[in-house]
């Protein structure tokens, strides 16, 4: 038996306008990048090591699926990556989020304060003396001394052409020094 188009009208409810504004729609490419989204998040978590992974507040499913997303290669890995994310979804990611933000903060902070180091043992292997005052201004408890002799055995490398050590040996030593501030 074959129905007109017509037809096909009568067997569709009629819905009431309370319940047209109670629905949500929410397309499918938006539950698609929704999904993909949560699947780089469970990506970023996978790639954490375990000291970092502890610092991040897991369930205890999803931190076992994790551990063993690390330890699996290839298509293996694609398919647990996806069942993290689909885990993801069922649970409030935000707490997950924003400890993953501290920690990538954390080490943007680091970097930052890596290369303001680099920059100084420079402008202190280059301009030796002038450059010391600012050591000092930053970092009180410097000695003077030590700092002067691997500024001078710096530029003795860097004049024979020879691997930095001393340089090295102040940037660690001015690390150290803002490690203890």
């Amino acid at each position: 038996m074959t129905r007109k188009p017509d037809e096909w009208l009568d067997d569709v409810p009629d819905n009431d306008e309370e319940e047209d504004e109670e629905i949500i729609w929410v397309s499918k490419s938006e539950i698609k990048r929704d999904a993909e989204e949560l699947k780089r998040l469970g990506a970023e978590l996978v790639d954490l090591g375990k000291n970092s992974l502890d610092k991040i507040p897991l369930d205890e499913r999803l931190r076992t699926e994790i551990e063993l997303a690390q330890r699996i290669r290839k298509e293996g890995r694609r398919r647990q990556l996806q069942l993290i994310g689909k885990l993801l979804r069922s649970i409030d990611v935000e707490p997950i989020r924003v400890a993953l933000d501290k920690l990538k903060n954390r080490h943007n902070q680091q970097v930052a304060l890596f290369h303001k180091l680099e920059m100084l043992r420079d402008r202190l292997i280059e301009q030796g003396d002038e450059a010391m005052s600012d050591v000092i201004a930053l970092y009180p408890d410097a000695d003077r001394q030590q700092l002067r002799s691997m500024i001078r055995n710096a530029q003795k490398e860097k004049a024979g052409n020879k691997p930095p050590k001393s340089a090295r040996q102040i940037f660690q030593y001015l690390r150290e020094l803002a490690e203890a501030n």
